[in-house]
């Protein structure tokens, strides 16, 4: 494939996903297409039993509820092996108790539901990746969706222009939006840490939320640069919240960045370790119930943590840096740098003191996610 084919191809894969992002958040359906079967997918959170009966009308089929493994678990649904579990939507499940049951905040408020009738057959792979879509539009992940044979998927997208978006397309956003970062703007902003600061705005092709980076000072690219990776916490960052660290690690990196002269700090678009503030609050409540942060993000369908480092790898080659001493505890930060590129000469600790709200957190952090505290 050519280099301008191939970028039209991801562009177009951008779009698609990025129009079917939104349209989920809309609470409108969008239709998934496999190799072997396409589906019409509603996210659960933004379901009402209106939305529900016009999904089963426009496919013809009886919509079944996806959830993840993890939310399954949770729900006491037998595992199938699968990252998602289908369940059979019975006489007696309404759209407002399918909401629930994607949302863990209400699990103590309704102890008691089931039993559950958990389809064994293998999940299409449409269904997964409908859950991704959830995902990256910071929704809650779990979706209802129907069969929809090949024939119908003109006819809808015609009669209700609705979103069309293949497997592929979605299996490959993460990696295409990175690689498409584009510095958009950059701007000389004197920081009390450091008063010699450049802010450079990268905005991904598909439209989505612009990562920061705050370069201080300029830095030699030939030597490893002090660098440190720091998803936006609005919660720490912003109004200093003490159920983290964020806030402190933030400002303590640019001090430590301003003291050695030069360095880089990516501010990047990834609250809540990538499952976005609302859902970031939902831990919360949960977490107020008694459950570490991990569980938290388990009961609620996520992963411990969502976050990809593709991004900052690529925006640090466009900054023109390739090896960095990263200030983290994160083993995982190494990992996902180094994949992507990007060498970590020194790993430097960053940490800080705890408080009586974040105890808890961070021996979370240290035990259960290896994190060096």
């Amino acid at each position: 494939m050519s280099s301008n084919n191939k970028n039209e191809t991801d562009l177009r894969r951008l779009r698609a996903v990025d129009r079917a992002i939104a349209d989920l958040r809309r609470g409108l359906s969008i239709i998934v297409t496999g190799p072997e079967e396409t589906s019409l997918v509603l996210a659960t959170e933004m379901a009402f039993d209106a939305e529900l009966e016009t999904l089963a009308e426009r496919s013809g089929a009886t919509p079944v509820l996806a959830l993840t493994a993890h939310r399954a678990n949770v729900l006491h649904i037998q595992p199938t092996g699968d990252d998602a579990v289908r369940v059979v939507i019975e006489d007696w499940m309404d759209a407002p108790l399918m909401r629930a049951l994607a949302d863990a905040v209400h699990d103590l408020d309704q102890p008691f539901r089931g039993p559950f009738t958990r389809i064994k057959e293998s999940v299409p792979p449409t269904i997964p990746a409908a859950i991704k879509l959830a995902k990256l539009g910071r929704l809650l992940p779990s979706v209802l969706a129907a069969p929809l044979s090949p024939a119908k998927v003109g006819d809808l997208q015609n009669d209700f222009d609705l979103s069309v978006v293949s497997l592929d397309d979605i299996l490959a956003f993460e990696e295409v939006a990175a690689v498409q970062l584009k510095r958009v703007a950059s701007a000389k902003v004197p920081l009390q840490a450091a008063e010699n600061c450049t802010f450079h705005a990268f905005r991904p092709k598909d439209g989505g939320i612009e990562h920061l980076a705050i370069v201080v000072g300029t830095p030699s690219a030939r030597d490893p640069v002090l660098t440190r990776l720091h998803s936006e916490c609005f919660t720490g960052d912003l109004i200093g919240s003490l159920k983290c660290d964020c806030g402190e690690q933030l400002r303590g990196a640019l001090k430590a960045i301003g003291e050695e002269g030069g360095g880089v700090l990516l501010y990047l678009a990834q609250e809540g370790r990538g499952i976005g503030l609302i859902n970031k609050l939902r831990a919360y409540k949960l977490q107020e119930q008694g459950f570490d942060t991990i569980d938290a993000n388990e009961r609620l369908g996520f992963d411990a943590d969502e976050r990809v480092f593709q991004p900052a790898a690529e925006m640090l080659k466009l900054l023109g840096f390739r090896n960095v001493r990263l200030m983290t505890n994160n083993p995982e930060k190494v990992e996902g740098l180094e994949r992507h590129g990007i060498a970590v000469t020194e790993r430097v600790a960053h940490k800080f003191p705890s408080n009586t709200h974040n105890e808890l957190y961070l021996a979370t952090k240290k035990k259960r996610s290896g994190h060096y505290l």
